[in-house]
């Protein structure tokens, strides 16, 4: 593993010690997950913290009758400490991680991290700070469902993936989009409808293309 990309990653890397770091990049594995795939969940054990090198991971919950709220997403460059939810004493409830397209992560192993976390406060801290800004994205996501209309969520999440992807083009089914927002499909296929006949986009079969952006600007 480069040294360099774990020090740019991690604001903690620079206060541990030579051996601190020696065990990190001994232990530290590089994994690919194919989309879809299942990195996290209550049944698979405590993984570590997570640095996302390319791709797109998506935390979730699920709820008795099975419907998915997607909580939040780690893009590339960033890093998920809540998939070492077993070194965090305050964290509780079940959270599940797939791979929201084709991944390469860094994964620094619990079994690695946890002595490092109680022999240098540097490493605990940064792990409850960053788990905390975590559930600050989770507050924004509880938010949006909450008071928000169906519309203004569709087209704000198709507005950031555009962005996020720097094309028109989302490659993306009605049923991925409603996992994304914790809607129903039914009703993201209305508003994409709604959308489709205003001009703001253009539907194919898993196929999401904005070709009016400030038509799809107006419901943000």
């Amino acid at each position: 593993m480069n040294e360099s990309m774990l020090a740019a990653a991690y604001p903690f890397w620079g206060k541990l010690s030579g051996e601190e770091r020696e065990r990190i990049l001994a232990g530290c594995t590089l994994a690919a997950y194919g989309k879809g795939e299942h990195i996290h969940r209550s049944d698979m054990g405590c993984k570590g913290a997570i640095l996302v090198l390319s791709g797109l991971l998506r935390v979730y919950i699920v709820s008795d009758e099975g419907r998915e709220v997607t909580l939040f997403r780690i893009h590339e460059g960033e890093n998920c400490v809540l998939s070492a939810s077993c070194l965090l004493d305050s964290i509780q409830f079940d959270l599940l991680i797939e791979a929201a397209e084709n991944t390469q992560a860094a994964v620094i192993p619990a079994g690695v991290l946890h002595p490092i976390m109680e022999d240098n406060p540097y490493v605990g801290l940064y792990m409850y700070k960053q788990a905390a800004e975590r559930f600050s994205d989770v507050m924004w996501m509880m938010q949006q469902i909450l008071f928000m209309g169906a519309d203004r969520r569709v087209a704000i999440f198709l507005w950031d993936e555009m962005v996020r992807r720097n094309q028109p083009v989302l490659h993306m089914t009605h049923d991925e989009i409603a996992r994304n927002i914790g809607s129903a499909r039914e009703v993201v296929s209305k508003v994409l409808k709604y959308l489709s006949e205003e001009g703001a986009v253009a539907l194919q079969r898993g196929r999401v293309e904005i070709v009016e952006k400030e038509k799809l600007r107006k419901h943000l």
